[in-house]
């Protein structure tokens, strides 16, 4: 070697660095890189949505890439993976898990990790299937509105869903913010739901920078009834609404459930339905602000000063809005004969 002009003790090291990117590269395999790559991502989100992009790995990816080496999945590969979803018509499913896989090559790829030059996921957006989002369903029709009602009063399952079932198009809230209610933020005395803003659907950054705010509901006659009806059989748990385990909250398909049990079909109506309903004919029949509508929603109010949430804003009005949308509510299920 030396009579090449070569250092042996150069090539020793260059050779024994050979080896060990190779062990590297075998080693680095695509369930491994994820694990990585979520340990480092869950900082930043919430508890649910780190559990979400993990349960969508689990069941639609690592099955079929986990054992995968990341040097050697091709895109061909991926797109394998992504049509086992598509199949099943999660469409918009399959755009997300490809985000999530171009997630972690991208992660390997600013690691430097050996063997990963490229994300196969580039350019898959346009051969999967673009399913055009539906809006959601919400009976805008006074009498139809009262025919739910009236079924909804008699609902024949347990009293924690049919409270459920009747709060739901009396609070508007989004179906989430209902499901994990807890008692802790309900004054019944003083006819508030005290939501705590990191509670609500907004980006961490802005839950952050609201740390400590709340979303107050006015509570109507009728909704306050309603829960202390419902309050000796949850109250022992933390939640208003809790499922079978009272530490866990009810299905996020229990209201929809119900609502087809009882023969309304999701071309009609949807838990949260009940938000455009209440939007439209509190604006349109009522008359309240569209201000006042937003805010009590839980939408972007901006005031004069660029305040993007003023989550006092218009609560005298709204207050008296939640009352006069219950007895509206009322007044329907009476004109049902």
């Amino acid at each position: 070697m030396i009579a090449r002009g070569i250092n042996p003790s150069f090539e020793r090291k260059a050779r024994k660095s050979t080896e060990s990117l190779a062990v590297e590269v075998q080693e680095n395999t695509f369930e491994k890189v994820v694990r990585q790559w979520h340990a480092i991502q869950e900082k930043e989100w919430t508890p649910g949505h780190a559990k979400k992009i993990m349960d969508r790995l689990d069941a639609d990816v690592l099955p079929m890439l986990g054992h995968r080496l990341m040097a050697e999945i091709t895109t061909r590969d991926v797109l394998a993976v992504l049509r086992l979803v598509e199949d099943r018509k999660a469409y918009e499913t399959a755009h997300r898990v490809k985000t999530i896989i171009g997630q972690v090559f991208r992660y390997a790829k600013v690691s430097s990790l050996p063997g990963v030059l490229s994300d196969p996921t580039e350019g898959l957006s346009k051969v999967l299937v673009h399913h055009t989002a539906k809006s959601m369903s919400a009976i805008l029709d006074p009498v139809v509105l009262g025919r739910l009602l009236v079924a909804i009063d008699g609902y024949a399952g347990t009293v924690i869903v049919r409270s459920a079932l009747r709060l739901a198009p009396m609070l508007f809230v989004r179906p989430g913010e209902l499901r994990q209610a807890r008692w802790k933020d309900v004054d019944l005395d003083c006819a508030e739901w005290r939501l705590p803003v990191e509670d609500t659907k907004l980006t961490q950054e802005e839950k952050a920078r609201q740390q400590g705010q709340v979303h107050v509901i006015p509570l109507s006659r009728q909704a306050v009834e309603v829960l202390r009806e419902l309050h000796p059989f949850t109250g022992r748990s933390q939640y208003v609404f809790p499922g079978r385990a009272s530490s866990r909250v009810l299905s996020p398909n229990t209201v929809n459930t119900a609502l087809r049990t009882m023969g309304w079909d999701s071309d009609t109506v949807c838990g949260h339905g009940f938000r455009a309903t209440a939007r439209t004919m509190l604006h349109e029949i009522l008359q309240f602000s569209p201000d006042a509508i937003e805010a009590q929603l839980g939408h972007r109010v901006p005031d004069r000063l660029g305040a993007a949430y003023n989550r006092t804003k218009h609560l005298e009005e709204r207050r008296r809005m939640m009352q006069a949308w219950a007895d509206y509510l009322d007044s329907l299920k009476g004109s049902i004969t």
